[in-house]
């Protein structure tokens, strides 16, 4: 299950529980939960502050349409002192690099467009519109497919009471 790494501890409290469950029923009735932690560790808000939260408001959603897509990465912090095109810019601390470093996987157009950027003379519109694209395209199936699910709950309610393997 993805989680960010501080929630580690809990996955395995929980498969503690299994264990001893399992262990009661002298079969395996719950299955262990393994952490996925993410190789690019917690991400930031949008605004740059803490870690992402739905409670904060500083969140992308799985579910988001592709114009609240648009509109987080519009507003998300990047360098204040980036002001004109022509001024270098700051990559460490600047949220939309932290997105692009998790989710772009072309590493070394992203090493020249950071550069770039660092030199001056790239401004933070086409590294959004950079980071827009990918992060639609990452969104777009989890979208497409949660939708997918939510018309078909006898098919999900059915895999809650069988389990995944019984379809």
């Amino acid at each position: 299950m993805p989680v960010g790494e501080d929630q580690a501890p809990l996955i395995e409290q929980t498969n503690e529980l299994v264990r001893r469950i399992n262990a009661t029923a002298g079969a395996v009735v719950l299955p262990e939960a393994c952490a996925v932690i993410p190789k690019s560790g917690r991400l930031p808000g949008i605004d740059g502050k803490a870690k992402m939260s739905k409670s904060g408001g500083n969140a992308i959603s799985l579910s988001a349409s592709p114009d609240e897509i648009r509109a987080a990465v519009r507003v998300m912090f990047t360098d204040p002192n980036h002001l004109r095109l022509e001024d270098p810019g700051q990559v460490e601390g600047n949220v939309v690099f932290t997105y692009l470093d998790a989710f772009d996987e072309a590493k070394d157009d992203l090493a020249d467009l950071k550069a770039h950027y660092q030199r001056g003379g790239l401004g933070d519109g086409k590294n959004k519109a950079r980071l827009e694209d990918i992060l639609q395209a990452f969104i777009a199936p989890i979208r497409e497919q949660r939708a997918h699910l939510s018309e078909h709950r006898d098919y999900v309610l059915n895999v809650i009471r069988t389990g995944p393997r019984a379809n």
